[in-house]
C-alpha cells in the first residue's frame, strides 16, 4: 500500500466517522463495534 492510498483511506474513514458523529451521534459506530465483538466471539468459538 502506497502512502497516497493510505492517506486517502485515512481521509475517507475520518470523514465517515465525523459524518456519523454529526448526523447520528455515533450510533452507527456503536452498532458496528457491537457487530465486530459478536464476530470476534463467533470466531473464537470455532477456533477451540
Amino acid at each position: 500500500m502506497t502512502d497516497r492510498i493510505a492517506l486517502g483511506l485515512a481521509i475517507v474513514i475520518t470523514a465517515l466517522v465525523a459524518t456519523d458523529l454529526l448526523a447520528n451521534s455515533g450510533e452507527a459506530l456503536l452498532f458496528l463495534a457491537h457487530k465486530l465483538t459478536d464476530l470476534i466471539y463467533y470466531l473464537a468459538f470455532w477456533r477451540r
